[in-house]
C-alpha cells in the first residue's frame, strides 16, 4: 500500500468527488484506454475529458502514457488502497459505536420486557 500525504489524500478525493471520473476509473478497472475512450460514453469534448484525466492522474490514481498521438490511460490502485484505510478506520469507529448502542437498546428492552412480566398479575 501506498502512504499518502495530507495532500495526495485530499487529491484522491477530490478526484473521486466527481462521477465522471469515479466512471473513467470504473473503466480503467477494466484494462487500459485510450482518453478518447474514455470521454465516449460522456456527451463531453476531449477537452473536458482531458480535464478529467488530469485531476485522476494528478491524484495519482491513473499514468498516462503518450504513444505517437494517442494518450493511454492505466489504472493505479495504490493511492485507492491508501483512501479505502483511510475510510476503514471510520468504519471501525462507527461499527464500535454502533455495537455500543446496540447493547444499550437490547438491555433497555429486556429492562422493559422484565418491568412488565413484574407488574402482571
Amino acid at each position: 500500500m501506498v502512504e499518502l500525504t495530507p495532500a495526495q489524500l485530499d487529491a484522491v478525493f477530490h478526484a473521486l468527488g466527481d462521477p465522471t471520473r469515479r466512471r473513467m476509473l470504473a473503466a480503467l478497472a477494466e484494462g487500459e484506454r485510450s482518453v478518447g475512450e474514455l470521454a465516449a460514453p460522456f456527451d463531453i469534448s476531449l477537452a473536458a475529458a482531458s480535464k478529467h484525466v488530469k485531476a485522476l492522474e494528478n491524484a495519482g490514481l491513473i499514468r498516462r502514457e503518450v504513444r505517437g498521438r494517442t494518450h493511454m490511460c492505466r489504472l493505479q490502485p495504490g493511492p485507492l488502497a491508501s483512501a479505502h484505510e483511510w475510510l476503514s478506520f471510520y468504519e471501525r469507529f462507527w461499527t464500535a459505536r454502533l455495537d455500543v448502542l446496540e447493547q444499550l437498546l437490547r438491555q433497555e428492552d429486556a429492562r422493559k420486557s422484565t418491568t412488565r412480566k413484574g407488574t402482571k398479575r
